[in-house]
């Protein structure tokens, strides 16, 4: 099947690989990871695609969460894909509705795509509380759907009330889809960029009975690593003001829970087909077709961000192969930053392997 290909739009936003990584981390600890060109969200004038529909379910724990619903060509029941978002996950629309045409493509393959919205900064984790920093929770204002660590005291997401996504996707999620649409409830895929790759397999290592594949794509695979978790606060405070404290305490059970690197033998006992990809860090023909300021954006931040996750994949890769895994594909290609071209144009390689490892 030819992949009919939309440019996304702009999101405003010579030595071996080791040697790029180590320098591309280093790059990465020294910018402020959140302001990157990962998981932007919508613009205000952006359309919602008129093939999706809003699908609503009830959290006890975090209230009404929509999701956006594409229903697969031939109308199938069997074939489902949850697509989860980055960082900047907006509450209105999903990035990948709005920057690519994947849920174009998936459903032209007859698979049924559930696109979660919101989000932001959460990992699509189950928190410990509600994110405060030093004791002090939101002051009540209005809270942005922008970045910086401006937002960190105002109300919204995640702060009036405690993250519950993992208990959401695989609990009231899953079974309104099977009870509503009709959704098959096992043999379900997952995948998702940046924070929602790491979730993707989270997801798929603890809930086998839900999921039969999972997609990685740049995402932070080795959490545990020297520098990774004050990395990951930088980025959340700056995707909309989260501590990640509050998320997980260091290095204890849950974040450990959280790391893909430490579950990695789960992945392998549950015989979970998994899709793993980071680009080089090589800026693409799209990103230097861009105008020179765009274009500036994403090389100078995109650039050390999907070095810094090529480093936790080439990591996570070396695990696997140490556990013996048969189970996954490992898709490094040569050029691709931390950016929605890099992660539409994975998604292209990746459905075919999609469509034969679920429904």
């Amino acid at each position: 099947m030819r992949f009919a290909r939309r440019k996304p739009k702009p999101v405003g936003s010579g030595g071996s690989w080791l040697r790029r990584s180590v320098l591309g981390m280093t790059l990465a600890m020294l910018l402020p990871l959140g302001v990157s060109v990962a998981g932007s969200g919508a613009t205000a004038s952006a359309a919602l695609d008129p093939a999706g529909f809003d699908f609503w379910v009830d959290s006890p724990v975090m209230g009404p969460i929509k999701s956006r619903v594409f229903r697969a060509k031939d109308g199938n029941t069997d074939r489902v894909v949850y697509v989860l978002d980055g960082m900047r996950a907006t509450p209105t629309i999903s990035g990948w509705e709005i920057e690519t045409n994947v849920s174009q493509v998936l459903t032209d393959w007859n698979i049924n795509v559930v696109m979660p919205v919101g989000g932001q900064s959460s990992f699509y984790a189950d928190w410990n509380a509600p994110s405060s920093f030093f004791g002090a929770g939101p002051t009540g204002a209005g809270s942005s759907t922008g970045s910086g660590a401006t937002e960190t005291f105002l109300d919204g997401p995640g702060k009036s009330y405690r993250y519950d996504w993992e208990t959401f996707l695989t609990v009231q999620l899953h079974d309104a889809l099977r009870d509503r649409l009709g959704f098959r409830a096992d043999r379900n895929g997952v995948f998702g960029l940046s924070m929602g790759g790491s979730a993707a397999l989270t997801l798929a290592a603890y809930h086998p009975e839900q999921f039969s594949f999972a997609g990685s794509f740049s995402g932070y695979l080795n959490n545990s690593a020297p520098g990774m978790r004050e990395a990951i606060r930088a980025a959340m405070i700056d995707a909309g003001g989260y501590n990640v404290d509050s998320m997980a305490p260091p290095w204890g059970p849950q974040w450990l829970r959280m790391d893909p690197f430490v579950f990695a033998p789960r992945l392998v006992a549950n015989n979970t087909r998994v899709w793993i990809a980071a680009g080089s860090g090589v800026p693409s023909p799209q990103d230097l077709g861009l105008p020179p300021g765009a274009a500036a954006d994403h090389i100078i931040r995109g650039a050390p961000l999907e070095t810094l996750a090529l480093a936790n994949t080439r990591a996570f890769q070396v695990r696997m192969m140490s556990l013996g895994a048969q189970n996954a594909v490992y898709s490094f290609p040569a050029v691709g930053v931390h950016d929605w071209f890099n992660w539409q144009d994975e998604a292209y390689r990746m459905i075919p392997d999609l469509s034969a490892n679920i429904g």
